[in-house]
């Protein structure tokens, strides 16, 4: 192997550590995609201790998504980006070219959320977008635009989707929001667990260094969480 082989290939060489329990260094709860299910984060929220981290798809798909923005962004909650906030984004920049595709995907009820109407065809979807940049405010689009790709503490690895196990999350971008084939397939060689949400699961699982916690709220189910760091690996669901 060269000398000067960059040492994130190297580890693609060396067989995977054992992997130790899940332990972030500190007490955090996860939860998983909410899409507007206001009323059950409202629950949820004050079972749950340490520090909270949502994996992003707060909005889309439920009726009340501008309301749980507004409560993510409340004091001492850290919020992901998830690909449906990566989708809005993509239509406030460039309506005709990524509109469609979000409001296909549940854009229509983060629409309605706040009170937003318009011409949904091609020719209409800029004077849409001008309409939601209204309705969001600028405080509202750059918390958004903000928002961490990973939150990373021990040997816990939170992102929205699976991360790529070949890579260290710092040199991933859109496996971290959309997914990696390899994650829970292929096992990581750097002791990370990952926790993340955007595959709907019917039950939370914990499998081969993975944790999935989007249950499908929106959908009926429930809005689940895990919490770490204060003995075994729990799951709290409303």
């Amino acid at each position: 192997m060269p000398a000067l082989l960059p040492a994130f290939l190297a580890r693609l060489f060396r067989r995977a550590p054992p992997l130790a329990a899940p332990d972030p260094g500190q007490v955090v709860s996860v939860v998983g995609d909410v899409h507007g299910a206001l009323e059950k984060l409202d629950s949820l929220l004050p079972r749950l201790p340490g520090q909270v981290i949502l994996l992003g798809d707060l909005i889309d798909r439920g009726d009340h998504s501008a309301a749980v923005l507004d409560l993510a962004a409340g004091a001492g909650i850290v919020t992901l980006m998830g690909n449906h906030e990566a989708m809005l984004l993509g239509f406030l920049d460039a309506p005709e070219a990524e509109g469609p595709r979000w409001l296909r995907n549940g854009g229509l009820q983060t629409l309605a959320s706040l009170d937003v109407r318009g011409d949904l065809s091609p020719a209409g979807l800029p004077v849409l977008r001008d309409r939601l940049a209204l309705a969001l405010g600028e405080d509202r689009i750059a918390w958004l635009r903000a928002r961490p790709r990973f939150w990373h503490g021990g040997n816990v690895l939170v992102a929205h989707a699976g991360a790529d196990p070949a890579l260290p999350p710092e040199m991933q971008d859109d496996a971290l929001i959309w997914g990696h084939p390899d994650c829970g397939r292929k096992a990581r060689r750097d002791g990370l667990w990952v926790v993340q949400g955007h595959v709907t699961v019917p039950e939370p699982r914990i499998a081969r260094g993975v944790i999935m916690v989007d249950t499908g709220a929106w959908s009926g189910g429930p809005l689940t969480a895990v919490v770490l760091g204060d003995g075994a690996p729990r799951f709290e669901q409303v």
